[in-house]
């Protein structure tokens, strides 16, 4: 997916304007990487965690998080 894909699915989703939307999106890369550079690993719950090092990593979560409540 593409950041302006991203932008607009994230702005259909949370009733933004794609501009909001897009500035969201840049703070939370920008708050990834903040601390990523001082060394403290970034974990995207259901997704994976970005380890800061000389060689960066992600490693998926081993399990899918459930989606939503289940009846």
């Amino acid at each position: 997916m593409k950041r302006n894909d991203l932008t607009r699915r994230l702005a259909r989703d949370a009733n933004l304007s794609n501009a909001a939307a897009a500035d969201e999106l840049g703070r939370v890369v920008h708050d990834i990487v903040k601390s990523l550079r001082r060394g403290v690993p970034v974990r995207l719950p259901g997704l994976g965690t970005f380890t800061p090092g000389r060689q960066p990593d992600f490693r998926f979560d081993s399990k899918p998080a459930p989606r939503g409540r289940q009846k």
